[in-house]
């Protein structure tokens, strides 16, 4: 893997997660944008009497719909999951090995 030492600080200032509940809303938007615009295309196509439209109709429906969910927009990070804090490793190394000699 290529190293830049520019651009790592740069990169690890930008958030790469979605909480549970930022997916849950996600998927909702993803769905509904989609189902929409492959009805208006469906309707569309019908009238105009062309396939085509209802297939473009559902092509810019799915590029808004990943615009809009794929991003980590902060919409999606508003309940971020408190976790815990990470053991000592001699800590956990020593109870381990005590639970097995029993």
């Amino acid at each position: 893997m290529i190293d830049i030492p520019f651009l790592t600080p740069l990169l690890d200032r930008i958030p790469t997660y979605m909480d549970f509940e930022g997916q849950k809303v996600a998927e909702k938007i993803f769905q509904v944008v989609i189902v929409a615009f492959a009805m208006a295309g469906l309707v569309w196509g019908y009238i105009v009497q062309q396939f085509s439209y209802t297939v473009i109709s559902l092509g810019i429906g799915f590029v808004i719909s990943c615009l809009l969910t794929l991003p980590p927009w902060p919409v999606y990070r508003k309940n971020p999951l408190p976790w815990q804090k990470a053991r000592d490793e001699a800590g956990s190394s020593s109870s381990k090995s005590s639970k097995k000699k029993k």
